[in-house]
């Protein structure tokens, strides 16, 4: 399929919408009523910190809302506004976050039902409205909703798209994309649809796996290792590449593209491995036959990673990250703390605090778990920050709740 033209040719429907309707003055007052917040606002003003008797609470200077979001979650707001009476689905969450979800169902915005992974449009019907979320969606649902005649309200932050013309443009130049970013998030399986051939990769040892195997090409091996090398490639990606992906032929050129909100220390040396080992591979005078450099990573997501490093630095007793449990850009504010050995609790709404001296938290790669008690007694140091989808208002309560328990 030729994504170039079928995006053109959507963009210039009538039913095909991504600018908004001109209604943000009228849905600003329900916005800032919703997700708005005073004390955060006095935090900003005080550098970011709070005294409240034995607490201290310190903000990192860059959290929570990013302007894509912000984007997203206004145009969701118009599009009520201009359909007051038209039925309206979203894809997927508009963001991930729980409350900012549970606003839209109250304005009855409906949800895609998915069913064991995979969602069912049999109730969207003609001259229904779509909402496409932050992180976008999948070539192939933008084609289904368009032949089906829907009114297509598209919210995609500008960063994934600049990410979806990455690997278009790797496909142009018959170029493997190479991936980093969680193979099931939505993000990730929007830009793989917008892609020719490609291999998603989690992390930096995944992208070392992938490295080894090219560098074995140019090894003297016998068959059978060769083969053996090649079955357990394929093993281990197999849920992760294109269709009919052949590691032998699709790894002799290849580009580098990124989910949004990753780390984004991590891309960046997934980068520079890639791109060392195609040198190793084929000598500088062929580097460019075989790897595209490339610059995918959000500012948003980077503000907000820096930002969570340099609070780490500072004597922090515990630190308190809010956002959606499928949000990866909250999870990997998770992980700096984590790195740091800092005592750490990730929650999705301000419920999971209370009652009494307790939390409920998500822990890194685990489930949900209660820990009591929660607060340690005498002077308190808390680090705060959020993903890019928590409204202040959340990063609020938050703060409320932890004042409560202070004074207790």
């Amino acid at each position: 399929m030729d994504t170039r033209a079928f995006k053109r040719s959507l963009h210039h429907s009538e039913r095909y919408n991504r600018r908004g309707f001109g209604l943000g003055e009228e849905v600003a007052g329900s916005l800032e009523q919703a997700y708005q917040s005073d004390l955060v606002a006095k935090l900003r003003e005080n550098g970011y910190a709070l005294q409240r008797g034995r607490l201290t609470v310190r903000l990192a200077e860059a959290f929570g809302f990013c302007w894509g979001v912000e984007r997203a979650v206004a145009m969701a707001y118009e599009t009520r506004r201009h359909y007051p009476s038209e039925r309206i689905w979203i894809t997927n969450e508009i963001i991930h976050n729980p409350s900012v979800n549970d606003h839209l169902r109250d304005m009855d915005v409906q949800f895609i039902p998915v069913d064991e992974g995979v969602k069912d449009f049999s109730d969207v019907a003609s001259g229904d409205v779509v909402i496409l979320p932050a992180f976008g969606a999948t070539v192939q649902e933008m084609q289904l909703l368009n032949e089906r005649g829907c009114h297509i309200v598209d919210t995609t932050c500008p960063w994934v798209s600049k990410v979806w013309n990455t690997v278009e443009k790797h496909k142009k130049h018959a170029f493997t994309s190479i991936i980093h970013g969680k193979v099931k998030h939505e993000e990730t399986l929007a830009t793989s649809s917008f892609a020719g051939t490609y291999l998603v990769v989690l992390d930096l040892a995944e992208a070392q796996l992938v490295c080894d195997y090219v560098l074995l090409g140019a090894r003297d091996v016998d068959a059978a290792t060769r083969t053996a090398a090649r079955e357990a490639f394929m093993a281990r990606f197999a849920k992760a590449c294109s269709p009919g992906f052949d590691p032998d032929r699709d790894l002799i050129r290849v580009g580098v593209a990124n989910q949004t909100t990753m780390l984004k220390s991590e891309t960046e040396e997934i980068g520079r491995l890639v791109e060392r080992t195609m040198l190793q591979r084929y000598g500088p005078t062929e580097l460019n036959e075989h790897f595209l450099a490339f610059n995918t990573i959000c500012d948003a997501t980077q503000e907000r990673q820096d930002a969570m490093f340099s609070l780490v630095d500072e004597p922090l007793d515990l630190m308190v990250v809010i956002g959606g449990y499928n949000s990866s850009n909250t999870t990997h504010l998770q992980e700096i703390a984590v790195s740091r050995g800092i005592r750490s609790f990730h929650i999705d709404t301000p419920e999971r605090i209370g009652p009494g001296n307790r939390i409920e938290h998500k822990p890194l790669g685990g489930e949900l778990q209660l820990e009591e008690p929660f607060l340690p007694a005498g002077p308190i140091r808390v680090g705060i920050t959020s993903g890019a989808s928590t409204p202040d208002r959340i990063v609020e309560a938050v703060i409320e709740r932890l004042i409560d328990l202070c004074e207790a």
